[in-house]
Protein backbone atom coordinates (compact mmCIF):
# COMPACT_ATOMS: atom_id res chain seq x y z
CA UNK A 1 0.00 0.00 0.00
CA UNK A 2 2.88 2.37 0.80
CA UNK A 3 4.47 1.62 -2.57
CA UNK A 4 1.17 2.26 -4.36
CA UNK A 5 0.77 5.54 -2.46
CA UNK A 6 4.26 6.66 -3.48
CA UNK A 7 3.59 5.72 -7.11
CA UNK A 8 0.33 7.67 -7.09
CA UNK A 9 2.01 10.73 -5.56
CA UNK A 10 4.89 10.54 -8.03
CA UNK A 11 2.51 10.14 -10.97
CA UNK A 12 0.23 13.02 -9.92
CA UNK A 13 3.12 15.47 -9.52
CA UNK A 14 5.01 14.37 -12.65
CA UNK A 15 2.15 14.18 -15.17
CA UNK A 16 1.59 17.97 -15.44
CA UNK A 17 5.32 18.51 -16.00
CA UNK A 18 5.32 15.76 -18.65
CA UNK A 19 2.72 17.60 -20.73
CA UNK A 20 4.48 20.90 -20.08
CA UNK A 21 7.89 19.66 -21.26
CA UNK A 22 6.34 17.98 -24.32
CA UNK A 23 4.58 21.20 -25.33
CA UNK A 24 7.75 23.29 -24.89
CA UNK A 25 9.79 20.89 -27.03
CA UNK A 26 7.10 20.84 -29.71
CA UNK A 27 6.84 24.64 -29.86
CA UNK A 28 10.64 25.02 -30.15
CA UNK A 29 10.69 22.48 -32.98
CA UNK A 30 7.90 24.24 -34.91
CA UNK A 31 9.42 27.66 -34.17
CA UNK A 32 12.68 26.56 -35.79
CA UNK A 33 10.76 25.19 -38.77
CA UNK A 34 9.05 28.57 -39.31
CA UNK A 35 12.36 30.44 -39.15
CA UNK A 36 13.86 27.88 -41.53
CA UNK A 37 11.47 29.11 -44.23
CA UNK A 38 12.85 32.67 -44.05
CA UNK A 39 16.17 32.03 -45.75
CA UNK A 40 19.86 31.78 -44.89
CA UNK A 41 20.40 35.05 -42.97
CA UNK A 42 17.64 34.54 -40.36
CA UNK A 43 18.82 30.95 -39.87
CA UNK A 44 22.39 32.19 -39.42
CA UNK A 45 21.18 34.80 -36.90
CA UNK A 46 19.39 32.09 -34.94
CA UNK A 47 22.50 29.90 -35.11
CA UNK A 48 24.73 32.63 -33.64
CA UNK A 49 22.07 33.41 -31.01
CA UNK A 50 21.84 29.80 -29.81
CA UNK A 51 25.11 29.68 -27.76
CA UNK A 52 24.11 32.92 -25.97
CA UNK A 53 20.61 31.55 -25.36
CA UNK A 54 22.14 28.46 -23.76
CA UNK A 55 24.08 30.67 -21.33
CA UNK A 56 20.90 32.53 -20.30
CA UNK A 57 19.06 29.22 -19.90
CA UNK A 58 21.97 27.93 -17.81
CA UNK A 59 21.64 30.91 -15.46
CA UNK A 60 17.86 30.58 -15.08
CA UNK A 61 17.92 26.80 -14.65
CA UNK A 62 20.76 27.08 -12.11
CA UNK A 63 18.73 29.55 -10.05
CA UNK A 64 15.61 27.41 -10.56
CA UNK A 65 17.39 24.36 -9.12
CA UNK A 66 18.58 26.42 -6.15
CA UNK A 67 15.01 27.71 -5.68
CA UNK A 68 13.46 24.26 -5.38
CA UNK A 69 16.29 23.00 -3.16
CA UNK A 70 16.38 25.78 -0.53
CA UNK A 71 12.64 26.57 -0.39
CA UNK A 72 11.40 22.96 -0.30
CA UNK A 73 13.92 22.18 2.45
CA UNK A 74 12.74 25.20 4.47
CA UNK A 75 9.12 24.10 4.06
CA UNK A 76 9.99 20.57 5.13
CA UNK A 77 11.51 22.02 8.31
CA UNK A 78 8.31 24.11 8.90
CA UNK A 79 10.17 27.39 8.28
CA UNK A 80 7.33 28.88 6.26
CA UNK A 81 8.21 32.55 6.78
CA UNK A 82 11.82 31.89 5.75
CA UNK A 83 10.58 30.04 2.63
CA UNK A 84 8.48 33.07 1.63
CA UNK A 85 11.43 35.43 2.20
CA UNK A 86 13.63 33.19 0.06
CA UNK A 87 10.97 33.36 -2.66
CA UNK A 88 11.13 37.15 -2.73
CA UNK A 89 14.93 37.16 -2.63
CA UNK A 90 15.16 34.69 -5.52
CA UNK A 91 12.70 36.74 -7.61
CA UNK A 92 14.74 39.88 -7.00
CA UNK A 93 18.09 38.23 -7.78
CA UNK A 94 16.73 36.50 -10.88
CA UNK A 95 14.84 39.40 -12.47
CA UNK A 96 17.55 42.02 -11.88
CA UNK A 97 20.45 39.66 -12.62
CA UNK A 98 19.13 38.42 -15.97
CA UNK A 99 18.10 41.98 -16.95
CA UNK A 100 21.62 43.30 -16.29
CA UNK A 101 23.17 40.35 -18.15
CA UNK A 102 20.84 40.87 -21.14
CA UNK A 103 21.80 44.57 -21.27
CA UNK A 104 25.49 43.64 -21.16
CA UNK A 105 25.01 41.12 -23.97
CA UNK A 106 23.38 43.72 -26.21
CA UNK A 107 26.13 46.25 -25.50
CA UNK A 108 28.79 43.66 -26.38
CA UNK A 109 26.92 42.06 -29.30
CA UNK A 110 29.47 43.03 -31.94
CA UNK A 111 32.54 41.71 -30.05
CA UNK A 112 30.57 38.53 -29.29
CA UNK A 113 29.70 38.04 -32.96
CA UNK A 114 33.31 38.65 -33.99
CA UNK A 115 34.41 36.08 -31.41
CA UNK A 116 31.98 33.61 -33.02
CA UNK A 117 33.37 34.45 -36.50
CA UNK A 118 29.99 35.75 -37.70
CA UNK A 119 30.01 37.24 -41.25
CA UNK A 120 29.44 41.00 -41.60
CA UNK A 121 26.05 40.57 -43.26
CA UNK A 122 24.62 38.96 -40.07
CA UNK A 123 25.39 42.03 -37.90
CA UNK A 124 22.43 44.19 -39.07
CA UNK A 125 20.03 41.28 -38.54
CA UNK A 126 21.38 40.69 -35.03
CA UNK A 127 21.22 44.42 -34.19
CA UNK A 128 17.48 44.38 -34.81
CA UNK A 129 16.68 40.83 -33.65
CA UNK A 130 18.52 40.94 -30.32
CA UNK A 131 16.60 44.03 -29.17
CA UNK A 132 13.41 41.97 -29.04
CA UNK A 133 14.93 38.54 -28.43
CA UNK A 134 16.81 39.61 -25.27
CA UNK A 135 13.61 41.12 -23.81
CA UNK A 136 11.75 37.88 -24.63
CA UNK A 137 14.60 35.86 -23.06
CA UNK A 138 14.36 37.97 -19.88
CA UNK A 139 10.57 37.50 -19.83
CA UNK A 140 10.99 33.75 -20.25
CA UNK A 141 13.51 33.68 -17.39
CA UNK A 142 11.14 35.59 -15.06
CA UNK A 143 8.30 33.19 -15.93
CA UNK A 144 10.64 30.25 -15.21
CA UNK A 145 11.43 31.71 -11.76
CA UNK A 146 7.69 31.85 -10.98
CA UNK A 147 7.38 28.24 -12.19
CA UNK A 148 10.25 27.26 -9.88
CA UNK A 149 8.55 28.93 -6.90
CA UNK A 150 5.35 26.99 -7.63
CA UNK A 151 7.24 23.68 -7.93
CA UNK A 152 9.20 24.40 -4.74
CA UNK A 153 5.88 24.81 -2.93
CA UNK A 154 4.62 21.46 -4.25
CA UNK A 155 2.44 22.77 -7.09
CA UNK A 156 3.36 21.21 -10.45
CA UNK A 157 -0.09 21.66 -12.01
CA UNK A 158 0.29 25.45 -12.40
CA UNK A 159 3.67 25.44 -14.21
CA UNK A 160 2.80 22.30 -16.20
CA UNK A 161 -0.51 23.66 -17.50
CA UNK A 162 0.96 27.11 -18.20
CA UNK A 163 3.79 25.59 -20.24
CA UNK A 164 1.12 24.06 -22.47
CA UNK A 165 -0.86 27.34 -22.66
CA UNK A 166 2.16 29.53 -23.49
CA UNK A 167 3.46 27.02 -26.05
CA UNK A 168 0.09 26.90 -27.85
CA UNK A 169 -0.14 30.70 -27.77
CA UNK A 170 3.35 30.98 -29.22
CA UNK A 171 2.50 28.51 -31.98
CA UNK A 172 -0.64 30.48 -32.85
CA UNK A 173 1.18 33.84 -32.91
CA UNK A 174 4.26 32.69 -34.83
CA UNK A 175 2.71 32.64 -38.35
CA UNK A 176 0.87 35.91 -37.65
CA UNK A 177 4.00 37.90 -36.78
CA UNK A 178 6.52 36.02 -38.96
CA UNK A 179 4.52 35.77 -42.21
CA UNK A 180 1.23 37.71 -42.08
CA UNK A 181 2.75 40.91 -40.65
CA UNK A 182 6.01 40.06 -42.45
CA UNK A 183 8.25 40.76 -39.45
CA UNK A 184 10.44 37.74 -40.17
CA UNK A 185 12.69 36.47 -37.40
CA UNK A 186 11.80 39.51 -35.27
CA UNK A 187 8.19 38.32 -35.41
CA UNK A 188 9.22 35.00 -33.84
CA UNK A 189 10.77 36.92 -30.92
CA UNK A 190 7.65 39.09 -30.57
CA UNK A 191 5.41 35.99 -30.48
CA UNK A 192 7.59 34.47 -27.75
CA UNK A 193 7.59 37.75 -25.81
CA UNK A 194 3.78 37.97 -25.88
CA UNK A 195 3.36 34.29 -24.93
CA UNK A 196 5.78 34.51 -21.97
CA UNK A 197 4.38 37.89 -20.91
CA UNK A 198 0.87 36.44 -20.89
CA UNK A 199 2.17 33.56 -18.79
CA UNK A 200 3.59 35.99 -16.21
CA UNK A 201 0.29 37.91 -16.15
CA UNK A 202 -1.50 34.68 -15.20
CA UNK A 203 1.07 32.98 -12.96
CA UNK A 204 2.45 35.94 -10.94
CA UNK A 205 -0.88 36.93 -9.31
CA UNK A 206 -1.48 33.30 -8.30
CA UNK A 207 2.00 32.96 -6.79
CA UNK A 208 1.54 36.18 -4.78
CA UNK A 209 -2.04 35.33 -3.74
CA UNK A 210 -0.89 31.98 -2.32
CA UNK A 211 1.68 33.77 -0.14
CA UNK A 212 4.72 32.06 -1.62
CA UNK A 213 6.67 35.33 -1.86
CA UNK A 214 7.57 37.96 0.75
CA UNK A 215 9.75 41.06 0.40
CA UNK A 216 9.80 41.68 4.15
CA UNK A 217 13.46 40.91 4.83
CA UNK A 218 13.94 42.76 8.14
CA UNK A 219 14.77 39.60 10.10
CA UNK A 220 16.43 37.80 7.16
CA UNK A 221 20.19 37.20 7.04
CA UNK A 222 20.48 38.20 3.38
CA UNK A 223 24.19 37.42 3.10
CA UNK A 224 23.77 33.89 4.45
CA UNK A 225 20.66 33.31 2.32
CA UNK A 226 22.42 34.47 -0.87
CA UNK A 227 25.34 32.23 0.03
CA UNK A 228 23.06 29.19 0.43
CA UNK A 229 21.41 29.95 -2.93
CA UNK A 230 24.74 30.49 -4.67
CA UNK A 231 26.18 27.28 -3.19
CA UNK A 232 23.68 25.32 -5.28
CA UNK A 233 23.21 27.74 -8.18
CA UNK A 234 26.91 27.96 -9.19
CA UNK A 235 27.58 24.23 -9.72
CA UNK A 236 24.11 23.77 -11.25
CA UNK A 237 24.84 26.50 -13.83
CA UNK A 238 28.15 24.91 -14.75
CA UNK A 239 26.40 21.54 -15.02
CA UNK A 240 23.93 23.06 -17.51
CA UNK A 241 26.76 24.37 -19.68
CA UNK A 242 28.63 21.04 -19.91
CA UNK A 243 26.29 19.27 -22.40
CA UNK A 244 26.72 21.94 -25.14
CA UNK A 245 30.52 21.58 -24.86
CA UNK A 246 30.20 17.78 -25.03
CA UNK A 247 27.84 18.08 -28.03
CA UNK A 248 30.37 20.22 -29.91
CA UNK A 249 33.13 17.67 -29.30
CA UNK A 250 30.89 14.77 -30.34
CA UNK A 251 29.88 16.61 -33.53
CA UNK A 252 33.55 17.23 -34.35
CA UNK A 253 34.24 13.50 -33.98
CA UNK A 254 31.26 12.61 -36.18
CA UNK A 255 32.32 15.11 -38.84
CA UNK A 256 35.26 12.85 -39.69
CA UNK A 257 32.71 10.32 -41.01
CA UNK A 258 31.02 12.87 -43.30
CA UNK A 259 28.00 15.14 -43.26
CA UNK A 260 25.56 12.20 -43.45
CA UNK A 261 26.84 10.93 -40.09
CA UNK A 262 26.41 14.39 -38.52
CA UNK A 263 22.88 14.66 -39.91
CA UNK A 264 21.93 11.17 -38.66
CA UNK A 265 23.36 11.94 -35.21
CA UNK A 266 21.35 15.19 -35.02
CA UNK A 267 18.14 13.37 -35.96
CA UNK A 268 18.85 10.56 -33.51
CA UNK A 269 19.58 13.04 -30.71
CA UNK A 270 16.32 14.84 -31.43
CA UNK A 271 14.47 11.52 -31.19
CA UNK A 272 16.21 10.78 -27.88
CA UNK A 273 14.95 14.06 -26.39
CA UNK A 274 11.38 12.98 -27.07
CA UNK A 275 12.10 9.41 -25.89
CA UNK A 276 13.28 10.59 -22.43
CA UNK A 277 10.58 13.23 -21.91
CA UNK A 278 9.27 11.32 -18.86
CA UNK A 279 12.76 11.53 -17.33
CA UNK A 280 12.88 15.30 -17.92
CA UNK A 281 9.50 15.62 -16.20
CA UNK A 282 10.75 13.59 -13.21
CA UNK A 283 13.85 15.80 -12.88
CA UNK A 284 11.47 18.74 -12.41
CA UNK A 285 8.83 17.14 -10.19
CA UNK A 286 10.98 15.12 -7.78
CA UNK A 287 13.48 17.67 -6.33
CA UNK A 288 10.79 19.62 -4.38
CA UNK A 289 9.51 16.34 -2.91
CA UNK A 290 13.03 15.28 -1.94
CA UNK A 291 13.81 18.75 -0.54
CA UNK A 292 10.78 18.63 1.76
CA UNK A 293 11.65 15.13 2.97
CA UNK A 294 15.22 16.32 3.64
CA UNK A 295 13.87 19.24 5.67
CA UNK A 296 11.77 16.80 7.72
CA UNK A 297 14.76 14.49 8.14
CA UNK A 298 12.88 11.60 6.48
CA UNK A 299 15.73 10.22 4.38
CA UNK A 300 14.30 6.69 4.42
CA UNK A 301 11.33 7.92 2.39
CA UNK A 302 13.76 9.66 -0.01
CA UNK A 303 15.45 6.30 -0.60
CA UNK A 304 12.13 4.54 -1.29
CA UNK A 305 10.91 7.34 -3.59
CA UNK A 306 14.12 7.47 -5.66
CA UNK A 307 14.20 3.67 -5.94
CA UNK A 308 10.65 3.67 -7.28
CA UNK A 309 11.47 6.41 -9.81
CA UNK A 310 14.57 4.54 -11.03
CA UNK A 311 12.59 1.32 -11.45
CA UNK A 312 10.03 3.21 -13.53
CA UNK A 313 12.71 4.85 -15.68
CA UNK A 314 14.53 1.58 -16.40
CA UNK A 315 11.31 -0.31 -17.19
CA UNK A 316 9.67 2.39 -19.29
CA UNK A 317 12.82 3.24 -21.26
CA UNK A 318 13.39 -0.46 -21.98
CA UNK A 319 9.86 -0.65 -23.40
CA UNK A 320 10.54 2.41 -25.58
CA UNK A 321 13.86 0.89 -26.72
CA UNK A 322 12.18 -2.38 -27.78
CA UNK A 323 9.42 -0.52 -29.67
CA UNK A 324 12.07 1.70 -31.33
CA UNK A 325 14.13 -1.37 -32.31
CA UNK A 326 11.08 -3.01 -33.90
CA UNK A 327 10.10 0.20 -35.74
CA UNK A 328 13.64 1.41 -36.53
CA UNK A 329 13.39 0.98 -40.32
CA UNK A 330 10.11 2.89 -40.88
CA UNK A 331 11.15 5.51 -38.30
CA UNK A 332 14.43 6.16 -40.12
CA UNK A 333 12.59 6.42 -43.47
CA UNK A 334 10.10 8.85 -41.93
CA UNK A 335 12.75 11.14 -40.43
CA UNK A 336 14.87 11.56 -43.57
CA UNK A 337 14.68 10.97 -47.33
CA UNK A 338 18.45 10.61 -47.83
CA UNK A 339 19.34 6.91 -48.07
CA UNK A 340 22.83 7.28 -46.58
CA UNK A 341 21.46 9.21 -43.60
CA UNK A 342 18.65 6.63 -43.26
CA UNK A 343 21.13 3.74 -43.04
CA UNK A 344 23.22 5.46 -40.34
CA UNK A 345 20.12 6.55 -38.41
CA UNK A 346 18.84 2.97 -38.45
CA UNK A 347 22.02 1.84 -36.66
CA UNK A 348 21.56 4.63 -34.11
CA UNK A 349 17.94 3.70 -33.41
CA UNK A 350 18.68 -0.02 -32.95
CA UNK A 351 21.53 0.52 -30.46
CA UNK A 352 21.52 3.76 -28.45
CA UNK A 353 17.90 3.68 -27.11
CA UNK A 354 18.78 0.59 -25.03
CA UNK A 355 21.03 2.82 -22.92
CA UNK A 356 18.50 5.62 -22.37
CA UNK A 357 17.26 4.02 -19.15
CA UNK A 358 20.74 4.30 -17.64
CA UNK A 359 21.07 7.83 -19.03
CA UNK A 360 17.72 8.71 -17.43
CA UNK A 361 18.89 7.38 -14.05
CA UNK A 362 22.04 9.48 -14.37
CA UNK A 363 20.04 12.64 -15.18
CA UNK A 364 17.69 12.00 -12.25
CA UNK A 365 20.62 11.47 -9.86
CA UNK A 366 21.94 14.92 -10.80
CA UNK A 367 18.59 16.45 -9.81
CA UNK A 368 18.27 14.38 -6.64
CA UNK A 369 21.76 15.17 -5.34
CA UNK A 370 21.09 18.88 -5.99
CA UNK A 371 17.87 18.57 -3.98
CA UNK A 372 19.84 16.90 -1.18
CA UNK A 373 22.08 19.98 -1.05
CA UNK A 374 25.07 18.19 -2.57
CA UNK A 375 25.50 20.41 -5.63
CA UNK A 376 29.16 19.56 -6.16
CA UNK A 377 28.31 15.86 -6.22
CA UNK A 378 25.71 16.66 -8.89
CA UNK A 379 28.30 18.59 -10.89
CA UNK A 380 30.76 15.70 -10.57
CA UNK A 381 28.14 13.23 -11.86
CA UNK A 382 27.45 15.50 -14.88
CA UNK A 383 31.16 15.92 -15.65
CA UNK A 384 31.90 12.21 -15.29
CA UNK A 385 28.96 11.26 -17.53
CA UNK A 386 30.17 13.42 -20.38
CA UNK A 387 33.95 13.53 -20.10
CA UNK A 388 34.87 10.25 -18.37
CA UNK A 389 32.33 7.90 -19.98
CA UNK A 390 30.34 9.23 -22.96
CA UNK A 391 32.99 11.04 -25.02
CA UNK A 392 35.87 8.59 -24.34
CA UNK A 393 33.62 5.60 -25.18
CA UNK A 394 32.44 7.44 -28.30
CA UNK A 395 36.03 8.03 -29.43
CA UNK A 396 37.23 4.52 -28.53
CA UNK A 397 34.25 2.93 -30.28
CA UNK A 398 34.95 4.99 -33.42
CA UNK A 399 38.60 3.86 -33.42
CA UNK A 400 37.65 0.19 -33.08
CA UNK A 401 34.48 -0.14 -35.14
CA UNK A 402 34.07 3.17 -37.00
CA UNK A 403 30.41 4.34 -37.10
CA UNK A 404 28.92 1.16 -35.63
CA UNK A 405 31.57 1.25 -32.91
CA UNK A 406 30.78 4.90 -32.24
CA UNK A 407 27.11 4.12 -31.57
CA UNK A 408 28.10 1.09 -29.47
CA UNK A 409 30.42 3.44 -27.54
CA UNK A 410 27.51 5.80 -26.89
CA UNK A 411 25.49 2.87 -25.51
CA UNK A 412 28.33 1.69 -23.23
CA UNK A 413 29.12 5.24 -22.08
CA UNK A 414 25.51 5.83 -21.01
CA UNK A 415 25.35 2.48 -19.18
CA UNK A 416 28.55 3.24 -17.24
CA UNK A 417 27.37 6.77 -16.43
CA UNK A 418 24.06 5.51 -15.05
CA UNK A 419 25.72 2.87 -12.85
CA UNK A 420 28.31 5.28 -11.42
CA UNK A 421 25.73 8.05 -10.89
CA UNK A 422 23.47 5.73 -8.89
CA UNK A 423 26.44 4.51 -6.82
CA UNK A 424 27.44 8.11 -6.04
CA UNK A 425 23.87 8.96 -5.03
CA UNK A 426 23.74 5.89 -2.74
CA UNK A 427 26.98 6.92 -1.08
CA UNK A 428 25.75 10.51 -0.64
CA UNK A 429 22.47 9.35 0.89
CA UNK A 430 24.28 6.92 3.22
CA UNK A 431 26.48 9.76 4.52
CA UNK A 432 23.42 11.98 5.09
CA UNK A 433 21.60 9.17 6.92
CA UNK A 434 24.66 8.49 9.09
CA UNK A 435 24.93 12.20 9.90
CA UNK A 436 21.20 12.33 10.73
CA UNK A 437 21.35 9.30 13.01
CA UNK A 438 24.43 10.67 14.87
CA UNK A 439 22.38 13.70 15.88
Amino acid sequence: MESASRAKRLFSTTLPMLFGVLSLMSFQLVDSAFIGQLGVLPLAAQGFTLPIQMIIIGIQVGLGIATTAVISRALGADQCRYAKQLGGLILFIGTTGVALFAGLLYALRHPILMLLDAPDKVFPVIDSYWQIWLVSAWTGAVLYFFYSLARANGNTMLPGSMMVVTSLLNLALDPVFIFWLDWGINGAAVATLIAFGSGIAIVAPRVFSKGWVSFDWQDLDITQSVRSIGHIMGPAMISQLLPPVSSMLATKLLASFGSAAVAAWALGSRFEFFAIVSVLALTMSMPPMVGRLLGKGDLTEVRHLVKLACQFILGFQLLIAVVTWLAAAPLADLMTSDQQVTDILYTHLTLVPFSLGALGVCMLMVSITNALGRSYTALTISALRLFAFFLPCLWLGAQIGELFGLFAGALIGNLLAGAVAYAMYRRTLAKLMASESSR
